[in-house]
């Protein structure tokens, strides 16, 4: 896997800490996104049909149910992104158990989106309270994780919605505690299971004394 260069000099900006590390993604694990997504493109012209958990096929016009081509899938991703604050809001329970965990351990925040709209998301996310420090990636998430944990071997614990940035962590940092978590369960039918050994949670509520526990907090 290869480093993104950009993500890693993010990384580089960080201040240096030795306490218990949490690395968050931020779409359907902070962020509601699969829920208030098929609304803006209602709004475009367009429905999701959720019959895999890809968006690539499964976005199609409403006029004539002809499939969105790729680029047009990425240019109305990208503009839901322009629009995040308009739409993104925090994902039930995501506040009490950062504020829960947050009180004795490092959490970072690693989004997979295209770097310029890391300021926006920056913005949107402090106006909802939560001033973490925020990393863009748009390559594999494992690279990043090892990166972030330095050379120390603190406990590091990592939630994701996606099984391939899972996977990805376990590769770089075998130790990591990892956590399957999704703001709408009902998907989980449509997505391959999550590499063996990695803690699948319904909900912040059960995720919180886990990642505190497997942190030694």
């Amino acid at each position: 896997m290869s480093d993104d260069p950009e993500t890693l000099r993010q990384i580089e900006e960080l201040s240096h800490d030795d306490r218990p590390l949490l690395v968050l993604d931020v779409d359907d694990v902070l962020l509601d996104f699969i829920r208030p997504f098929p609304r803006y493109l209602e709004g475009r012209g367009y429905k999701l049909n959720l019959d895999n958990f890809r968006l690539n096929g499964n976005i199609v016009e409403l006029a004539s149910g002809a499939p969105a081509d790729t680029a047009q899938v990425a240019e109305l991703i990208d503009a839901f992104f322009v629009a995040q604050s308009d739409w993104q809001t925090l994902t039930e329970g995501a506040a009490e158990a950062l504020e829960f965990i947050g009180a004795r351990a490092e959490i970072i925040l690693l989004t997979a989106m295209p770097h310029r709209h890391r300021a926006s998301r920056i913005a949107h996310l402090d106006a909802l309270g939560f001033s973490y420090p925020l990393l863009t990636t748009e390559m594999a998430k494992g690279p990043a994780i090892e990166r972030l944990r330095g050379p120390s071997m603190r406990p590091v614990a990592f939630v994701d919605d996606q099984p391939r940035n899972l996977a990805s962590a376990m590769e770089r940092v075998p130790d990591a505690h990892l956590f399957h978590l999704m703001a709408d369960n009902s998907l989980r039918a449509l997505i391959p299971p999550p590499p063996a050994g990695v803690h699948i949670v319904d909900d912040w509520r059960e995720a919180a004394p886990k990642i505190a526990s497997a942190l030694g907090l």
